[in-house]
């Protein structure tokens, strides 16, 4: 499995640069990857910004797998659901297809390892929970690790909960703000996967307008190379210090690039979400 560290080329849909609403915040992206020198690029025939969900997962140089994108919670809004045969065909990208559906925000990968929410039991009812692992572990080659999912979390995806730092140790909201029964999971995966944790401070925010917002997380920032875009909101209640020292804690010899996206976040995602990172 090629980790995040390891990608050295991001990709956006090409609707994050082109739609007004999202403009201000793609010219402070681009312009910290122009400053560090970061590969990136556009994908065309996409419906959504948040490319991470409908493309694949790189297993290494030219191998990818792609897995069914038909999210429950765009059974309503199916304008927003991009057809990732479609995109992939369009971005002249070759891929293994898997008939598991699976968006790339529930992936939490490192080398040998991945994190999921069971969200992917309920999005795959037909098929057997022990069937369904074991071909997600032939397919991927690796050791597949179970969280919950918030039941009342429209997409029930990872990577607004955690992150890997490295093989043994995940960065993780700070557990006393999550529920109950997801933090007893979370524990229990920890322990029985003989790995570590840092938590990192995260707050919630109410927004009347926006009922899914992702303002106010950190852990989904994006990771290309030695470079980490860490997601800052600059709000009333913000803990945007606090998560900065956590993050330059851990990886204490990354580059770390705090950027405020709240244009972004207001509609439900954050920096992973909207990027797809390869090693080309």
């Amino acid at each position: 499995m090629v980790t995040d560290r390891e990608t050295n080329t991001v990709f956006f849909s090409d609707l994050l640069r082109s739609k007004n609403e999202y403009k201000t915040t793609f010219e402070r992206i681009k312009t910290i990857l122009d400053k560090h020198q970061i590969s990136y690029g556009f994908l065309k025939n996409t419906k959504d910004i948040w490319c991470r969900d409908y493309m694949p997962i790189q297993i290494g140089i030219d191998d990818f797998v792609q897995f069914k994108y038909e999210p429950s919670y765009l059974k309503k809004d199916l304008k927003l659901q991009s057809d990732p045969k479609l995109v992939l065909k369009a971005n002249k990208i070759a891929a293994k297809f898997s008939n598991i559906n699976l968006d790339g925000g529930n992936v939490i990968k490192w080398e040998d390892k991945v994190i999921l929410t069971n969200r992917i039991f309920k999005e795959n009812p037909q098929i057997d929970p022990n069937e369904l692992t074991n071909e997600l572990q032939r397919l991927l080659n690796l050791e597949i690790l179970f969280v919950p999912d918030i039941t009342e979390d429209l997409t029930g995806h990872a990577d607004g909960h955690l992150r890997f730092i490295d093989s043994k140790t995940v960065l993780v909201n700070e557990l006393k703000d999550e529920l109950k029964y997801w933090q007893n999971g979370f524990l229990k995966m920890v322990k029985q996967a003989g790995l570590d944790f840092v938590e990192i401070p995260w707050f919630v925010h109410k927004d009347k307008s926006h009922k899914e917002t992702a303002v106010g997380g950190y852990v989904n920032y994006l990771e290309v190379g030695e470079l980490i875009l860490f997601p800052i909101f600059e709000i009333e209640g913000n803990k945007d210090k606090e998560a900065i020292a956590v993050i330059k804690k851990v990886f204490p010899n990354r580059i770390i690039e705090p950027v405020n996206v709240n244009e972004i976040a207001k509609h439900g995602g954050l920096l992973n979400c909207t990027t797809w990172t390869i090693k080309t």
